[in-house]
């Protein structure tokens, strides 16, 4: 799924693709919006994002499967 994260004072978002669900990134979110703390996200890769959660503007989640293309979806 494609999570593109807006910072506060930053003319570009952030995207990341990450194998969490829908609820589990707004869980996340939620959880360190009330512990003001810091929004952790793993990207498909395994690659780890940290970001204050007072600094984030919004949050768009994408679609959470995508459709492959190509001989790979065979």
């Amino acid at each position: 799924m494609e999570v593109k994260i807006g910072i506060q004072h930053l003319a570009r978002e952030l995207s990341i693709d990450t194998e969490s669900s829908a609820e589990e990134v707004q869980d996340q979110l939620a959880k360190a919006m009330a512990e003001d703390g810091l929004l952790t996200l793993t990207d498909a890769q395994g690659a780890r994002t940290m970001i204050r959660a007072d600094k984030i503007a919004y949050i768009e989640l994408g679609q959470e499967h995508r459709r492959r293309v190509g001989f790979g979806s065979v």
